[in-house]
């Protein structure tokens, strides 16, 4: 099952004060933390809502400025025209992802983590179901989860951190598993 990893990345880190896909943790930035974390585990990248260096990019689908729904919607579409299975979906600002997000979510019916929603696994079939929804104005990701029947793995354990904030960075040397 060849599967498109999307990594998305188009918000405006509002509550940040700067770019924080570009705040570094350890040695890397955090959008290379992510890109680094999740290419091993899926068959091709994209980025949606931004470029950087050499990995392809997507503009929010229908239009940008849609937040992370726009994003997944362009990567379940480009995934569809290229013949993949589904979308493995990531935020730039979680962190660490683990390294067995893909057996955790792939399967063949969409799944999200329980508290970061917004990493999930979302069969092609959902796109005109996303698209719907878009055009009908409804942008949340809970929503969206409830709309497509995904189910939800407990991520407890996993350690994630959602970086909102300069303070949700790690600053104890640490950069977690």
């Amino acid at each position: 099952m060849r599967i498109l990893g999307a990594v998305l990345a188009g918000g405006q880190s509002r509550r940040f004060g700067s770019d924080k896909a570009m705040a570094r943790i350890g040695d890397m930035l955090l959008i290379d933390h992510v890109l680094q974390a999740l290419a091993p585990q899926v068959d091709a990248l994209v980025l949606c809502g931004r470029s950087w260096g050499g990995v392809d990019a997507l503009v929010d689908r229908p239009a940008p400025g849609l937040g992370p729904l726009g994003g997944l919607n362009a990567a379940l579409h480009h995934a569809a025209e290229r013949g993949f299975a589904g979308v493995l979906s990531v935020p730039v600002d979680v962190f660490p992802l683990p390294p067995d997000l893909r057996e955790r979510l792939v399967g063949e019916t969409p799944r999200t983590l329980l508290r970061q929603h917004a990493l999930g696994y979302w069969p092609v079939a959902l796109a005109p179901l996303l698209d719907a929804q878009l055009a009908a104005g409804a942008r949340s990701i809970r929503a969206w989860i409830d709309a497509s029947g995904a189910s939800a793995h407990d991520d407890a354990a996993l350690g994630l951190r959602n970086i909102n904030t300069p303070g949700d960075l790690p600053h104890d040397g640490s950069l977690g598993g």
